[in-house]
């Protein structure tokens, strides 16, 4: 008998929808679940900056499909999820990991944020993860079963000041993730939510530090360091941390977990 064991694959046979698949976010997750055998397609609204992951993760052996598609535009979702289904014969899958821009929107005291910015994060958020939701399902709940995932910070949860509508919008994200779960877990479909701290290694996060520390009249580094010290780990959660655990719970062995937050923030927050 061969002393090497066949590597199992958790996602073998899946079909996962990612959308924001060129962000940090999205694009770790495309190839955490290509890795793990799943067919990825992988949507954004820049169809080169997708084209790009997608070429690193066929390169790496993954099976990966790219098109254009606006998450928060109905029939840009709807009829991609059609061809998904022509094509693949399911979704099992669907992560959202849209992402805005948070220039205007944070290190602002909300005294003095416009009504508009502050409404921004909220609107997009929900209406980008209620249409890809709600989208995806209708074919899941047809099949009996499937994954509906998204992705929030720690401010979700957390009381932060200088977060703007941004906190807002990632709690509704949570609890449409509940919403969600309390209507379709018992047609076979779960809905997890994964909460993470900031990543450093992400763009979007240098950014949002700079943000802050400039409100707070201290350096980007000086920001980064206090924000790590935080946690229990004293340190923030990596992408890696996030893409394992993600694949863990978009798999068959995770099909008690629905409905819930996978608290990822290294000990910032403590159920």
């Amino acid at each position: 008998m061969s002393n090497q064991r066949e590597k199992i694959m958790l996602l073998e046979n899946k079909n996962v929808v990612v959308y924001g698949g060129g962000g940090a976010v999205g694009s770790a997750m495309a190839r955490g679940f290509a890795h793990e055998g799943a067919r990825v397609f992988l949507t954004g609204r820049n169809l080169d900056v997708i084209d790009t992951v997608a070429k690193e993760i066929s390169a790496s052996g993954g099976a990966v499909e790219t098109a254009v598609v606006d998450a928060g535009d109905e029939k840009s979702v709807t009829e991609h999820l059609h061809a998904v289904v022509a094509d693949a014969g399911s979704i099992d899958v669907s992560f959202n990991a849209i992402g805005i821009s948070p220039v205007g929107l944070q290190g602002i005291p909300l005294a003095e944020l416009p009504v508009e910015n502050f409404l921004r994060p909220i609107t997009t958020y929900t209406q980008a993860h209620f249409i890809t939701a709600r989208s995806a399902a209708r074919h899941m709940i047809a099949q009996r079963s499937g994954v509906i995932m998204m992705h929030t910070p720690e401010p979700a949860r957390l009381p932060m000041p200088l977060v703007g509508g941004m906190s807002v919008g990632w709690a509704a994200m949570e609890g449409l993730n509940r919403a969600l779960s309390a209507e379709w877990a018992q047609h076979g479909v779960r809905a997890i939510c994964l909460r993470t701290t900031g990543m450093v290694e992400t763009p979007v996060i240098d950014i949002v530090y700079g943000l802050h520390a400039d409100a707070l009249g201290i350096t980007k580094e000086e920001f980064t360091a206090l924000a790590g010290g935080m946690s229990h780990r004293k340190r923030p959660t990596t992408l890696a941390e996030l893409t394992e655990a993600a694949v863990f719970l978009a798999s068959d062995r995770a099909s008690a977990m629905t409905g819930t937050v996978a608290n990822l923030t290294c000990g910032i927050i403590v159920d």
